[in-house]
């Protein structure tokens, strides 16, 4: 018997559907309300399901239910299902209208005040009535929206030496650190600076700036100094700046913030050179999921800007 007469033929997408809302919610009675139907509904189709295929998809947890093995394998792949769909569905569109349709990105906040608006400034003359979803994140977990598929792409940097084998990297530009003040700030106005004449200032800082191997651990290594204690630590570039304008703090941003961003006269870069980061800033997407017409025209928006900048990766 093949595949389709056996199982294919009878598993229903909705039925697919309800598991997947149950095993987000952790909860059927909540996976109901979700769904606008009754507890009972839920429950029947969980069980039709496990008797069709023929294994156990949910465990009773304290508060609930979690995905077996077996369920955490049907949710990757439902994932994956309904994101085809979604995409075979947007694509039709934009095949009938190639201005329209919509793009879900990924990136942390530093992404999203720099260089993305610019790319989705650029994508949008060419197409105008294109829409973008935007996902914000932390760095560690920004990743987890490409393999929940919430997002068709990330932008960010690259963070480790080895990547995730199911993502795609494709590399756009190597990011360089500036130190910088708030206008009003006496290190402003200061054309000589080295770095110990730094060391006593109040910084922000984020624990990547502060790790081992980071351009401003490297700088300080190759002056001969220990790191500053940071008065902050903070990745948010919204609080970066807020501090900087009390003439207080001074900081490290991006080199793309300063190109692309509007904070070029609210912050001024001060005169220390740090090296770049040895990885580069790139575009993240899922190896195995085919690229809607509209991420393809953000992926080559994005290496055009990334020209500008003059540090291409080798």
């Amino acid at each position: 018997m093949q595949w389709f007469e056996r199982i294919g033929s009878r598993l229903k997408p909705r039925d697919l559907h309800v598991f997947m809302v149950v095993a987000e919610q952790g909860n059927m009675a909540k996976a109901a309300r979700e769904l606008a139907v009754s507890r009972p509904v839920v429950s029947k189709t969980i069980a039709e399901l496990e008797r069709l295929l023929g294994v156990r998809l949910l465990d009773r947890a304290p508060r609930g239910v979690e995905p077996t093995q077996f369920g955490r394998a049907l949710l990757r792949r439902g994932r994956a299902v309904f994101d085809e769909l979604r995409q075979g569905i947007e694509e039709i569109a934009f095949l009938t209208d190639p201005t329209t349709g919509t793009l879900r990105i990924a990136c942390t906040e530093i992404w999203a005040a720099s260089f993305v608006p610019a790319v989705i400034d650029a994508l949008s003359r060419k197409l105008p009535n294109l829409r973008i979803q935007m996902e914000l994140g932390t760095a560690p977990n920004v990743f987890d929206l490409l393999h929940q598929r919430t997002s068709e792409l990330l932008v960010s940097r690259q963070l480790t030496a080895t990547t995730d084998p199911a993502i795609h990297v494709d590399p756009l530009f190597h990011e360089k650190l500036l130190i910088v003040a708030g206008p009003s700030h006496p290190l402003a106005r200061r054309k000589r600076l080295r770095m110990a004449d730094l060391m006593g200032e109040s910084w922000i800082l984020s624990p990547y700036e502060l790790a081992t191997g980071s351009p401003f651990q490297e700088a300080c290594s190759a002056a001969g100094l220990a790191l500053p204690e940071p008065a902050v630590i903070s990745n948010s570039l919204h609080l970066r700046n807020a501090l900087l304008g009390t003439g207080r703090f001074i900081t490290l941003v991006p080199g793309s913030t300063l190109h692309f961003g509007p904070e070029a006269d609210l912050l001024k870069p001060l005169a220390v050179a740090l090296p770049r980061w040895e990885r580069p800033a790139a575009i993240f997407t899922v190896k195995e999921r085919m690229l809607s017409p509209a991420a393809k025209m953000f992926v080559e928006t994005a290496h055009e800007l990334a020209a500008t900048i003059g540090e291409p990766v080798s």
